[in-house]
């Protein structure tokens, strides 16, 4: 194998973590917006919460 074959397959190799690397961000970043919905959504109160009160006795 030459230099030239080694140089390609180590750029190559490092394409591919960097690669790896930048969906593995983008991957959290998604998943931290989605648990941040999630949170909101919780802590929203309901709209029907609240309005009425039941006076069976």
């Amino acid at each position: 194998m030459g230099i030239a074959s080694l140089s390609i397959g180590m750029s190559q190799a490092s394409l591919g973590q960097k690669v790896s690397l930048a969906l593995t961000k983008k991957i959290m970043d998604t998943s931290r917006q989605n648990a941040n919905q999630m949170v909101e959504m919780m802590q929203a109160p309901h709209p029907s919460l609240g309005k009425s009160i039941d006076l069976k006795g």
